[in-house]
């Protein structure tokens, strides 16, 4: 098996130009079976076959490992922490600072990041003059980055909103809910590759500097040597006093890294 699969790794770098190696491994084979199965292939050597036979097939094993889950409000405890404490005390901080800024550097289908801007508007409260805020949201992928910027969804994604954000925020047609383009009014969606070496954060951010950054539910993926390399790049665009937000899964790597979680159990992290 672990054969088969660098195998499969080393066709994949060779046809697509895609370095699969970079996931971890339990991870890699799993997706693996999975398409075994949703190809009927009998065998992990059929299956190696059936991807030389099939550029198509390559391609949705590669579409398979991006992680593109997202939910509104997901982790309950850490949007409370955002909403009650930490976003609050960012204002507070506001003389100081020309707008709030944070980085959502995985941001899927968007999500995670309209979760964030409802909070921040909700503490404005139609008061625009209050404070300004920016939200860079990227993500490695085109397609989840338009899917993102156009902000429809469908009645099962709103399960985690509440009636009144739901009333506020989107505009309804049939079963798909829009997100309100007022919503989307200080937001930027750009693709970003946190593996490129080139670049150290969004391009519209131009100087990083951000009060928090978000890098959730994605870096268990990775094998630990990739991880570091984007702690780096999500860390040291971090503002001093700057918060880190990550999945509950990945706090451990946090703490590893000498990083104290501001709440116990809210993966929210400063230095």
């Amino acid at each position: 098996m672990i054969k088969q699969i660098k195998d499969i790794s080393d066709f994949l770098m060779q046809s697509q130009g895609i370095d699969v190696s970079i996931y971890e491994s339990s991870f890699l084979k799993k997706t693996m079976q999975k398409r075994i199965t949703e190809t009927q292939c009998s065998s992990m050597q059929e299956y190696c076959t059936l991807l030389e036979q099939s550029n198509a097939e390559g391609k949705l094993l590669i579409a398979s490992l991006q992680n593109n889950y997202s939910e509104f409000f997901r982790n309950s405890l850490t949007f409370a922490v955002l909403e009650t404490i930490v976003l609050p005390s960012l204002v507070l901080k506001k003389k100081k600072r020309k707008e709030i800024r944070i980085w959502s550097a995985a941001c899927a289908n968007g999500q995670e990041v309209y979760s964030i801007a409802m909070l921040l508007e909700e503490l404005r409260n139609g008061n625009k003059e209050r404070f300004k805020f920016r939200i860079f949201a990227t993500d490695k992928c085109d397609e989840q980055i338009n899917k993102a910027r156009i902000g429809k969804y469908s009645i099962s994604a709103l399960n985690n909103l509440n009636l009144k954000r739901e009333k506020k925020w989107f505009t309804k047609q049939k079963d798909i809910y829009t997100i309100k383009p007022e919503l989307m009014e200080n937001i930027d969606f750009s693709v970003f590759d946190l593996l490129d070496k080139k670049s150290s954060s969004p391009s519209a951010s131009i100087f990083g500097n951000f009060d928090i950054v978000i890098c959730a539910n994605l870096l268990f993926y990775f094998k630990p040597k990739i991880r570091e390399q984007i702690l780096d790049k999500v860390i040291k665009p971090i503002s001093d006093g700057g918060c880190l937000i990550t999945d509950e899964a990945e706090r451990e790597i946090l703490k590893k890294k000498n990083y104290h979680e501001v709440i116990p159990q809210s993966g929210i992290f400063q230095r």
